[in-house]
């Protein structure tokens, strides 16, 4: 795919998390452009009502959907996956687990539900989001449809952080927090991809980063991405080595719209933190076996929740 060029995705359905801004609002806006039917999703409704209108002003005739999903709260995931199923009276094609916290809080803090913030926004929830889409992503996969997850990675996942405690109850710093929140988010994709295959589910799963992307390097979209001029200027001084969240968004538009993009493969800029999609290679923690597989068990006992994995290899 070229930085322009992104496949006819028309007739095919994608729900996006964290679509109020950022790297989400502009995958949203891509692959509305595209021809997608999408659902933007985001904790503030008044900011999915922004994004809503950012995207109908700037792709005329695009059909998205908007709807209040807080990653944070596990228990209440499965009725807003499920409802979200309902409205759209049949199975999702994508989706991409975007929602994130980038700037972590400097003490540890926990969600309503007793989850440390960080790894309850950027992992334990799209996790729950995951098993709860997958049967709507298998009944894409049965109408001959090609059905995709795509996670986000990140940079950060080469900080040598070995999650063996999820919630950080011990040794909490912002850093380490989102770094290890990124490793494990990382590290699903790339689990699933691999329980996928061995199961023979006819479902991909792909990890992508955006680079080094700032919001100061994007144009204005009202109630979306408003910056200051002091933080246009400072973003500015950056263009070096630093892309807009327009651009960043595009390996992750790539990783879902593609049909050549193989399943457990990695996508970011071809410059490491600029420029068009390439394919990538991932942080060896990520990949190893055992210590995804470790994550994968912990995260089934942190939320609850497993994956119908048998159920998508037999088309239910």
């Amino acid at each position: 795919m070229t930085d322009a060029v992104v496949a006819d995705q028309t007739g095919r359905t994608v729900l996006v998390t964290g679509a109020t801004g950022g790297v989400g609002f502009f995958t949203s806006l891509e692959l509305a452009r595209a021809g997608a039917r999408v659902v933007v999703t985001g904790r503030n409704p008044e900011r999915v009502a922004a994004a809503l209108r950012g995207i109908r002003r700037l792709a005329p005739g695009a059909e998205v959907l908007g709807r209040r999903l807080d990653v944070t709260e596990l228990g209440g995931i499965p009725d807003v996956i499920e409802g979200i199923v309902a409205e759209l009276g049949g199975g999702i094609d994508t989706v991409v687990f975007n929602a994130g916290m980038t700037v972590p809080p400097r003490t540890r803090q926990v969600t309503a539900e007793g989850h440390e913030l960080v790894i309850a926004t950027n992992a334990l929830g799209h996790f729950v989001v995951g098993a709860h889409a997958l049967p709507a992503l298998t009944r894409a996969a049965s109408a001959g449809r090609h059905s995709r997850m795509v996670w986000l990675g990140s940079l950060a996942t080469l900080a040598p952080y070995d999650p063996v405690d999820l919630e950080l109850a011990t040794g909490y710093t912002a850093a380490r927090a989102y770094a290890q929140s990124k490793i494990v988010l990382q590290a699903i994709g790339f689990e699933a991809a691999g329980r996928f295959a061995a199961a023979g589910a006819p479902i991909d799963s792909v990890v992508a980063h955006p680079g080094y992307a700032l919001s100061g390097r994007d144009r204005r979209v009202p109630g979306i991405n408003e910056p200051s001029r002091r933080e246009r200027f400072i973003d500015e001084l950056q263009a070096v080595f630093t892309q807009s969240k327009q651009r960043g968004a595009r390996p992750i538009v790539h990783a879902a719209t593609d049909p050549a993009v193989g399943t457990g493969e990695f996508w970011g800029p071809a410059g490491l933190v600029k420029g068009p999609p390439r394919r990538a290679t991932p942080a060896a923690m990520t990949m190893d076996a055992g210590i995804r597989g470790r994550i994968w068990r912990d995260l089934v006992a942190i939320t609850g929740v497993d994956w119908p994995i048998a159920g998508a290899a037999a088309g239910q």
